[in-house]
């Protein structure tokens, strides 16, 4: 059995994955790993605080290794991301799993950036099909709902949506059913991974506009400024 650590977005892609990888019983999963912002302690894109992460790592009895990544430094995130790895591997860490499905690019980006400390990437969903993969999530009993959403591949209605038999059914025609072009990003709050559900209250739902951060008209022509955020936040105590 090999010690692992999983990258954990927090969303249905990284839930499935892991299902996956504790009812094959191959690996030892010592920590999930979590990028979060530096500035607004929220996982990078998803939006999610960071409160409720440690909430699923609690419930999943599996510790959480934060890393914290400035917002505008993205070769900051390359080189904290190498020194998390090469930390873990003195830890004893031979693999880092991932939940990713059809980006090429991305892959071999994980692939090469953990070949530079000798750690094995491992991707348990690759190549599958994205519909399917949905439906696994749904029939396997995970409960999650949409925290970010792209206004021009979705639309606001979407957001806050759960991920239920009737979700597939209502996506626009060009969507990819997993989000893998970008269409949106989830939380998971139960299932059967988790010892005991998340606990957590709906906040405001925010539009945020990402043009500045293009560069060129074409950029500007191809990229998704617009996306809709849930605000998700840990559930008051008595």
């Amino acid at each position: 059995m090999k010690d692992a650590v999983f990258i954990w977005s927090g969303g249905k892609d990284s839930a499935l994955a892991l299902y996956r990888v504790l009812r094959s019983g191959d690996y030892n999963l010592r920590y999930l790993v979590t990028t979060f912002s530096a500035a607004y302690q929220r996982v990078t894109m998803h939006g999610v605080p960071k409160e409720l992460v440690e909430a699923q790592a609690s419930s999943l009895g599996i510790p959480l290794w934060p890393i914290y990544i400035p917002d505008d430094a993205a070769l900051t995130y390359e080189t904290q991301m190498h020194q998390a790895f090469v930390q873990l591997k003195r830890e004893g860490i031979q693999t880092a799993i991932f939940g990713d499905i059809h980006l090429e690019d991305l892959k071999l980006y994980r692939e090469q950036q953990l070949a530079l400390v000798n750690l094995e990437a491992y991707f348990p969903l690759w190549g599958e099909l994205t519909n399917k993969l949905v439906q696994e999530f749904i029939d396997s009993g995970f409960k999650a709902l949409l925290v970010c959403v792209s206004d021009a591949r979705m639309g606001s209605s979407f957001i806050g949506r759960e991920i239920d038999a009737a979700f597939m059914p209502a996506l626009p025609p060009e969507a990819d059913p997993a989000g893998e072009k970008g269409e949106y990003h989830s939380f998971v709050y139960a299932g059967p991974i988790f010892k005991k559900p998340i606990s957590f209250s709906k906040g405001k739902v925010i539009l945020r506009d990402y043009a500045a951060n293009t560069t060129t008209e074409e950029d500007t022509l191809n990229y998704d400024s617009k996306f809709w955020f849930l605000d998700l936040m840990p559930a008051p105590t008595n």
